[in-house]
């Protein structure tokens, strides 16, 4: 009784726990009886015989040539090979008297038909294979056009089914969202934000801690903006997914990842540490106490000179915030105009939301000539994907405004105007961490050159410190006049700058919800006497 070995073939895995493979398993063991040959082992495989490289096929292989059986048995022949490749392997084995059976096909591979017939199902195999892949693609390229992504769900997101959107997954989606925030701040390194992801317990896809590369390809991958792109033809859609973040964290965030914007670790408590830079060569000045004194220089060999006392930068920020307070004849004007605008905001809000529809429309309209154009061939494959891409980012955009929270101009300019109008006091009683962040908040530029200190408003104060200036350099004599030219100005910039808004609004959050019970008793009468301050 001759030794065979007997091979049995699924493709996946989920195909394994069926019944094909016992199916497979009790033909051949029929044949092998009646034939009247000994199966001495079995080699069974979950993988797809589209592909070289099945590990227990090879293995099978080695040991025929090797000579520890007579043959093989096999199912069928789509179970050996569906690439010619492996189907010549196999060949190479018949031709050096190698007996190879495949129990549901009646052919004898010793003769020239049977050969030729065995040779003509490969082939058909091979085809079928190659059809399969195709149409697969096909289908995935069609998925990707509806803004379905037809692939297992990014981190961060779940599986909802075929044809259906990923849905943000609630405990994960969160966490990412914060990976996203830390690392667009500008105040984290990779290793840092995968450090507090692992802490905060957000786990890779096999339950495993975050590590810094797939960290990378996270805050690498468009998807969380609401954009899908292919990897291999570097193509673009627009998902119909709901985005985890918003376009503008997202370029914040490849801005970090290409060096643009570099985290550092702070050292010192210096009173502005990180906020003064040098003029000449643009880098931080370093805080130094030399003498009692505290000294802000800069450590490049070309610029010795540059280095300022923290008295003098004291004093030029005062004068700087100076010019910001109202007067006792403005204050009112101002409430009783933001008090107007609060009466008629929602007309405004309707006007405002019928002006992106007919925006986002213009760019639908847009994304359609283009492609048009492409498909007529009047615009090479390259300039189409980098307008297309340019105008998918500008609709998202668009879209997070229309879906995002409603504006609220008449709250965003009374909170502008309460914070810039008290800026001065405010610098003077807060304390060394309020201190920084309201110049983070209210000065752009605090260049030092030499050893003078160079300082400019951010654009909405600005326009604050400048309000009775008009083109030719005179003042304008009305109040009411040169007022309301300042409030169209601010409502235009507040409404632009979402960025600005954000740090506004979290501003006042924090101002407001900090816990006493962690504060000294000096801090909280200061704390409390801002706010009654506001209220008043």
């Amino acid at each position: 009784m001759a030794n065979f070995f007997a091979y049995i073939r699924v493709s996946t895995a989920k195909q394994g726990e069926g019944v094909s493979l016992a199916e497979q398993r009790d033909a051949i063991a029929r044949y092998a009886q009646r034939a009247g040959f000994s199966v001495v082992r079995w080699f069974e495989e979950k993988e797809t015989a589209a592909k070289r490289g099945r590990p227990v096929f090879s293995e099978m292989l080695k040991l025929l040539q090797e000579g520890d059986a007579a043959g093989v048995i096999i199912h069928k022949i789509d179970r050996s090979a569906r690439n010619l490749r492996d189907w010549a392997d196999l060949g190479e084995l018949i031709d050096r008297g190698i007996d190879v059976r495949f129990a549901s096909e009646s052919l004898d591979l010793q003769t020239r038909g049977g050969r030729l017939s065995a040779d003509i199902q490969a082939v058909v195999a091979a085809d079928f294979i190659r059809n399969l892949r195709q149409e697969t693609k096909k289908g995935m390229y069609g998925r990707f056009k509806q803004g379905l992504f037809p692939m297992p769900a990014p981190l961060g997101y779940s599986n909802r089914g075929k044809g259906i959107a990923k849905e943000i997954d609630p405990l994960k989606g969160p966490l990412v969202r914060k990976a996203f925030e830390l690392y667009a701040s500008g105040g984290h390194t990779l290793e840092t934000v995968v450090d507090e992801m692992n802490r905060l317990g957000l786990r890779n896809r096999n339950g495993g801690k975050m590590k810094i590369n797939g960290l990378s390809v996270i805050l690498r991958n468009p998807f969380y903006m609401g954009v899908i792109r292919l990897r291999t033809t570097g193509e673009t859609f627009t998902g119909r997914h709901r985005p985890l973040v918003s376009v503008e964290i997202f370029k914040r965030v490849q801005q970090a990842l290409a060096g643009k914007v570099h985290a550092k670790i702070i050292k010192h408590e210096f009173l502005f540490r990180r906020l003064l830079t040098c003029k000449a060569c643009g880098y931080s000045l370093v805080g130094e106490l030399q003498k009692g004194h505290v000294y802000y220089r800069c450590h490049t060999r070309r610029c010795p000179i540059t280095n300022i006392r923290e008295e003098t930068v004291e004093h030029e920020i005062e004068a700087a915030l100076l010019p910001l307070q109202f007067s006792e004849r403005e204050k009112p004007y101002l409430r009783s105009r933001v008090e107007s605008m609060r009466e008629n905001w929602s007309q405004e809000q309707a006007a405002r939301a019928e002006t992106l529809r007919l925006r986002l429309e213009r760019l639908k309209d847009r994304l359609a000539r283009l492609t048009d154009a492409f498909l007529d061939g009047t615009i090479e494959k390259d300039l189409f994907e980098e307008r297309k891409k340019a105008l998918l980012l500008e609709r998202q955009n668009v879209m997070d405004q229309i879906e995002g929270p409603p504006q609220r101009l008449p709250e965003l300019l009374s909170s502008f105007l309460e914070l810039a109008g008290d800026a001065y006091v405010s610098y003077e009683l807060g304390l060394p961490d309020e201190k920084r962040e309201l110049l983070g908040l209210v000065t752009s530029n605090r260049h030092v050159d030499g050893k003078n200190l160079v300082i400019s408003l951010a654009e909405p104060f600005h326009q604050v410190a400048n309000r009775f200036q008009n083109p030719n350099g005179s003042p304008f004599r009305g109040v009411p006049r040169t007022l309301d030219k300042l409030l169209a100005a601010l409502g235009k910039i507040l409404l632009q700058e979402s960025a600005f808004t954000q740090r506004l609004s979290s501003f006042f959050e924090k101002d407001t919800k900090e816990d006493d019970s962690d504060k000294g008793e000096d801090e909280i009468l200061n704390q409390r006497a801002r706010i009654l301050r506001r209220v008043a």
